[in-house]
């Protein structure tokens, strides 16, 4: 992100659906946007040009495969301050509350704010903004000390 270019989001899930409508919506938003169906293919376009934040999904080819991207995202020295949101319909699918509660959950997940779906687009919007002004401002900051709960 420069003060010329909008910031880079990358969305990674399964559902093609939620990939068009939070690009549109994100978009119109002003941010650029990449999409990824899963992981692997998300870090590919990790590599071809880096994001200014992540939004994934949890449940993809594993139950808990968000968590494994996100985790593979914070450990990598190359991405490790890219704000990442986890968001995730494991609630009303499964009825698995994964929440996070405090900052410290959110480090464990290696998340700096989680969403349950459908998504609030104007709060997803607030912490987005919030989330990249923060990496702005504080290059080199560990990101779970800056988190947010969505």
């Amino acid at each position: 992100m420069t003060e010329n270019e909008p910031a880079l989001i990358l969305i990674v899930d399964d559902d093609y659906d939620f990939l068009e409508i939070n690009r549109l919506i994100l978009e119109r938003a002003g941010y650029r946007v990449v999409t990824a169906a899963e992981p692997k293919q998300a870090l590919v376009r990790m590599n071809e040009e880096k994001p200014d934040l992540v939004i994934t999904d949890l449940m993809m080819t594993s139950l808990d495969s968000g968590f494994f991207f996100a985790r593979s995202i914070k450990e990598d020295p190359r991405y490790a301050n890219i704000p990442v949101i986890i968001a995730t319909s494991v609630s009303s699918a499964l009825g698995l509350d994964f929440r996070p509660r405090t900052d410290e959950d959110r480090a464990q997940m290696h998340v700096d704010a989680y969403f349950d779906k459908p998504l609030d687009t104007n709060q997803l919007l607030n912490t987005i903004a919030n989330l990249l002004s923060r990496a702005a401002v504080t290059p080199g900051a560990d990101a779970a000390d800056e988190s947010l709960e969505g």
